[in-house]
């Protein structure tokens, strides 16, 4: 075995056109004989490159509407015979099988196909067959083939050409796990694709692929690595366009989903500022301007150095005002010149503007890492509506109420269990998050809006006259009563608890409405 191998004879059979007519013309003009098939061929012929047909090279013609065309002994004994095997050479000799150094096949679009909504005739048709078994072989016999999987692989390959006359072992190997890693990942699309097709949410094999965007600085603290790997199935962080700022973090990277993940779930335009994870004030408004000022209101102390989203295309007027205190990341959907003039003098601040929003009823799985396996469930989709609240007290809830108790318990999905919000006029005006018991998390809640009152020079606490949402049933009455003395006057739970006609009970004489959803949010 030889440690540079040149490259005299190749085969190149790509979907992806990109990159093709330098790689072709470096090869020829290093002396390699060119083999393709089909819609390459006729690119490369149209540029006056010489090429030979594959079914010129082997005696065999395409059949099957081309579903057959390189699955014969003359290609794959090429690419997988031995040059240091006498019994190879002498059988490859004996069959007239030329030796082909190095492959170059990029697959049918099967991902692009699905995610465009195509028929399932089409997405079957789009399903590579000859491809991933043309990279496997190469791969296999990468002491002697070079495998290029992605145009982004063919300047570092003629490269090493350039200056070897051949590839090195080195490449070739690294060259090969991209391959293996590359049919992998298409395999895990088309099984995906068909459990789709069966409506099947839990294979009995479950195989997820991504494709690494960064490696990060560290992970959640210096001493752990980190990566950050797409799926691009979801408008969000991953298909976001960084405009400024420092690289991101890994947990800006987790704080900026959860804070983008909540803007989604309103129509009006709202605005969410995260601190590690959860809200630390989230409101909806007339305006993103107005919808900032009631954010920040709910907790300016954990407001510095937040992670903020935004539902609308960013202004100028609300990116001054986010510019006036110190922020981490900014996401929206998009920004007009004015704000992005405005966010440019705060050079670190990272700017990430994605198209879109993510659609919180999506289906699909999220996954959580456990020792020796991971643990799979679908996303958290649940929404609730008026029609399907159960009032439980003597007084319902008036129409302001209302409005005020669905947009906290949308809030609520997104703040760490066990989470307690109070609302009032469509923004949060104390949260309560990550406790492990709910009396606390509604006490802390009830503190945090008392300094915020503090803070915007108000007497009381900004709870008073607020409804509460609770993201899990109260387990006893003292959660709703630490509510109440906070200066809440209606209650949004999901019900359920051995102890809901004493949690009813203590309601109706608190003179308060409460209302049942029937489903929980836990977040953990």
């Amino acid at each position: 075995m030889t440690d540079i191998v040149p490259i005299r004879r190749a085969l190149i059979s790509v979907s992806d056109k990109g990159g093709l007519l330098p790689l072709a013309q470096a090869l020829v003009a290093h002396g390699a004989e060119i083999l393709s098939t089909g819609g390459s061929a006729r690119a490369l012929r149209e540029a006056g490159i010489p090429v030979v047909e594959v079914s010129d090279h082997t005696g065999f013609p395409e059949i099957l509407d081309g579903r057959v065309k390189t699955l014969v002994p003359q290609i794959h004994g090429g690419i997988l015979g031995r040059r240091d095997l006498p019994a190879h050479v002498a059988q490859m000799e004996r069959h007239a099988i030329a030796p082909i150094d190095l492959v170059a096949v990029n697959l049918y679009p099967f991902e692009a196909t699905v995610a465009k909504g195509a028929p399932a005739e089409d997405c079957i048709e789009n399903i590579d067959i000859g491809g991933p078994a043309l990279i496997r072989a190469a791969a296999k016999n990468h002491d002697f083939v070079t495998i290029l999987t992605d145009p982004a692989q063919y300047e570092t390959a003629l490269a090493e050409i350039q200056a070897h006359g051949g590839t090195t072992l080195a490449l070739r190997r690294r060259l090969a796990g991209e391959a293996y890693a590359r049919t992998a990942a298409y395999d895990s699309a088309i099984a995906t694709w068909f459990a789709d097709q069966r409506q099947e949410t839990f294979p009995q094999r479950l195989s997820v692929a991504g494709t690494l965007r960064q490696t990060l600085r560290y992970g959640e603290n210096p001493h752990q690595a980190a990566g950050f790997y797409v799926t691009g199935d979801r408008k969000g962080v991953a298909t976001a366009t960084q405009v400024q700022g420092k690289e991101l973090s890994y947990n800006n990277l987790n704080d900026t989903d959860a804070a983008f993940e909540c803007v989604a779930e309103f129509e009006a335009p709202t605005v969410a500022i995260i601190k590690h994870a959860n809200p630390c004030g989230v409101a909806s408004a007339a305006t993103l301007a107005e919808a900032w000022d009631l954010a920040l209101r709910c907790d300016p102390v954990s407001a510095f150095g937040g992670i903020i989203a935004v539902n609308r295309t960013l202004d100028g007027a609300t990116a001054e005002k986010i510019a006036a205190i110190f922020s981490e990341v900014i996401i929206a959907p998009d920004a007009d010149d004015a704000a992005k003039a405005a966010l440019s003098r705060k050079k670190n601040l990272r700017l990430l503007l994605t198209g879109g929003l993510p659609d919180p009823a999506a289906p699909g799985l999220t996954f959580r890492s456990v020792s020796g396996g991971f643990l799979a469930q679908t996303r958290d989709a649940g929404r609730i509506a008026a029609s399907d609240l159960k009032c439980v007290t003597k007084r319902a809830p008036t129409e302001a109420e209302l409005a005020d108790l669905l947009f906290a318990f949308r809030v609520c999905k997104h703040v760490k269990s066990n989470a307690i919000i109070y609302a009032k006029g469509g923004a949060t005006v104390g949260i309560g998050a990550g406790q492990m018991s709910r009396v606390d998390s509604a006490r802390i809640a009830a503190w945090k809006s008392e300094e915020a009152a503090k803070a915007a020079g108000l007497p009381g606490r900004l709870a008073e006259g607020s409804v509460v949402a609770s993201d899990a049933f109260f387990p006893f009455a003292d959660g709703l009563q630490a509510a109440v003395a906070a200066g809440a006057t209606a209650v949004i739970q999901p019900g359920g608890s051995m102890r809901d006609a004493e949690v009813i009970a203590a309601a109706d004489e608190a003179g308060i409405a409460m209302v049942f959803t029937g489903m929980r949010h836990f977040r953990h």
